[in-house]
C-alpha cells in the first residue's frame, strides 16, 4: 500500500569513521553561525574549494543510542565512499570531499542546543540528527543564524513548513503520514475492529494519533475503545499495557519512539495473554532490535511502514544497492554488523540526497544549497522501495512523504495491501 499525504558543553563525542568523520567541539561566537557573506556569492562558513563540513547532533548514548548512532553511520559511510572515489563535483565546478562533525546529545534538548552552538560556526549545514525535542531545541537559533537544518530525522511537520522554517527540511515522512497510512489500512478492512491507543505525550505521539484518527473518521467498522499516553522519560509502560489489555481491543496503535519501552510493551502484553494486532511507527519497528527480543512473532500481526529496503529481508539479500550500502557501512561507517535500525538506511539516503543538492548548487553558499535542496523531484535514492521517492518541492511535506505498509513475517517485513 502506497500512501502520499500532503535528540551546557558538549558531553559526548562518538568516533564513527576514521576516514569521513571528524569529531570536534569547537566553539563559535554569538554571530559566527550566520551566513554573513561579505559579498554576494562569497563562501558561507564550513565550505572551501576542497571540502565541505556538515554537523550532526544526535543521541550516541542512552536509550536512543541505537537509532541515533545509525543517523551518523549511514551518512558517514555514504560520504566516506564518495571521498574515497575522489569527492563530489559541486554545481560550481569544484570537487570537494565531505567531512562530518558529530556530537552526542543523549536525546536531551539542552545538550542538543549546546551542540549546535558549538558546531554552527564551523559547519556549512546541520543534518541527519534524530529527534523531535532535540531538533526543536535549536530550530529558532538555526533560523536566526541562517544555518540549514537539512534532512533531519524527525517527522515533526514544522520542519517541512517552508514559510515557518525556510532554513529547515525534514527527511522522513511526517507523523501524520504514517498514522494515516495505518488508519487507511484498518478502515479498509471488511471486519469490525476495536482499537486501543498508547502514544507518547508529545508532538510525536500526537501527530501519529492525529493522522490515524483522520483516516478512520467515518469508518463504521472501527471503534477506539481506550486511549492512554506515556512520557518519553518513563522507564515502564506496564501499567498502561495492563489497563489497555482489559479494553477488549484487538488492535493496538502504539505511537512509541523509545526502543526499551517498545520491547517491554510487547513482552508485557504477552505476559497478560493479550495478543492484539500491533501497529508500530517506522522508527521503532526493527525486526532484530525490537521485534525479536519483544517476541513480535507471538502476535497475529505486527505492522509498520517503510520507504527503505531492509537488509534483513530475504527479498533484498542479493540487491545491488543493499550490498554496496552494507560494504560501505562496514568500511567507512565503522558499523561492522547488519544494521538493526532503519535509520542507517535513512541516513545513507540523506547522503545521496545531499549529493543531489551539492551537484546543483551554483555557488558555495547556504542560500544556493537550500535552493538546490528544495528543487529535487522524484529522486529514487539508493535503498528506496518501489513507488517511493525523494521530492522536496511539495509545500508542507518532508523530503520523503510516501510510505509502504508492511507486516512482520518473523524475520523481516512483507508488503501488504489489506487488513483482516
Amino acid at each position: 500500500m502506497n500512501r502520499h499525504f500532503g535528540s551546557r558543553q558538549a558531553i559526548g563525542i562518538a568516533a564513527v569513521s576514521a576516514l569521513a568523520l571528524t569529531l570536534t567541539a569547537c566553539g563559535g561566537g554569538a554571530d559566527s553561525g550566520r551566513s554573513g557573506d561579505a559579498a554576494e556569492g562569497a563562501p558561507s562558513p564550513g565550505i572551501t574549494d576542497d571540502s565541505v563540513t556538515l554537523g550532526i547532533t544526535t543521541p550516541l548514548s542512552g536509550a536512543t543510542a541505537g537509532p541515533g548512532t545509525c543517523t551518523v553511520a549511514g551518512v558517514t559511510a555514504y560520504f566516506g565512499m564518495k571521498n574515497a572515489e575522489g569527492g563530489i563535483e559541486f554545481g560550481d565546478g569544484k570537487t570537494r570531499t565531505v567531512e562530518i562533525e558529530a556530537l552526542d546529545d543523549t536525546y536531551d534538548p539542552q545538550q542538543a542546543a549546546a551542540n549546535y552552538d558549538s558546531l554552527k560556526g564551523d559547519v556549512f549545514a546541520m543534518t541527519a540528527g534524530l529527534g523531535t525535542p532535540t531538533n526543536r531545541a535549536w530550530r529558532e537559533a538555526a533560523i536566526a543564524d541562517e544555518v540549514p537544518q537539512a534532512l533531519i530525522m524527525t517527522g515533526d511537520p514544522i520542519f517541512s513548513d517552508t514559510d515557518e522554517s525556510p532554513w529547515q527540511l525534514g527527511f522522513v515522512p511526517i507523523y501524520q503520514n504514517e498514522g494515516e497510512a495505518f488508519g487507511e489500512l484498518l478502515a479498509g478492512s471488511s471486519a469490525e475492529h476495536k482499537v486501543a491507543i498508547l502514544s507518547q505525550n508529545d508532538d510525536f505521539g500526537e501527530g501519529y494519533v492525529e493522522g490515524f484518527k483522520s483516516a478512520i473518521e467515518g469508518a463504521d467498522n472501527i471503534e477506539v475503545v481506550q486511549e492512554l499516553t506515556y512520557e518519553a522519560t518513563d522507564t515502564s509502560v506496564d501499567a498502561q499495557i495492563t489497563e489497555l489489555a482489559n479494553s477488549g481491543a484487538d488492535v493496538i496503535f502504539n505511537a512509541m519512539s523509545v526502543t526499551p519501552l517498545t520491547i517491554s510493551a510487547l513482552q508485557k502484553a504477552q505476559q497478560l495473554n493479550w495478543k492484539p494486532n500491533w501497529f508500530l511507527p517506522s522508527n521503532t519497528s526493527s525486526p532484530t532490535a525490537i521485534l525479536e527480543p519483544g517476541g513480535g512473532a507471538a502476535f497475529p500481526g505486527v505492522y509498520s511502514v517503510s520507504f527503505a529496503k531492509a537488509p534483513q529481508s530475504p527479498a533484498f539479500a542479493q540487491d545491488e544497492d543493499v550490498q554496496t550500502y552494507l560494504s560501505a557501512l562496514k568500511e567507512y561507517g565503522n558499523y561492522p554488523d547488519p544494521p538493526a535500525f532503519p535509520h542507517c538506511q535513512w541516513s545513507w539516503m540523506v547522503g545521496a540526497t545531499l549529493e543531489q543538492a551539492f551537484t546543483e548548487m551554483e555557488e558555495p553558499t547556504r542560500d544556493s544549497f537550500m535552493e538546490a535542496l528544495r528543487s529535487i523531484e522524484g529522486f529514487e535514492a539508493p535503498l528506496m522501495l518501489p513507488d517511493t521517492s525523494v521530492t522536496t518541492t511539495e509545500a508542507g511535506q518532508p523530503a520523503v512523504s510516501t510510505v509502504v505498509v508492511q507486516k512482520y513475517n518473523g524475520r523481516g517485513y512483507d508488503t501488504v495491501e489489506s487488513f483482516e
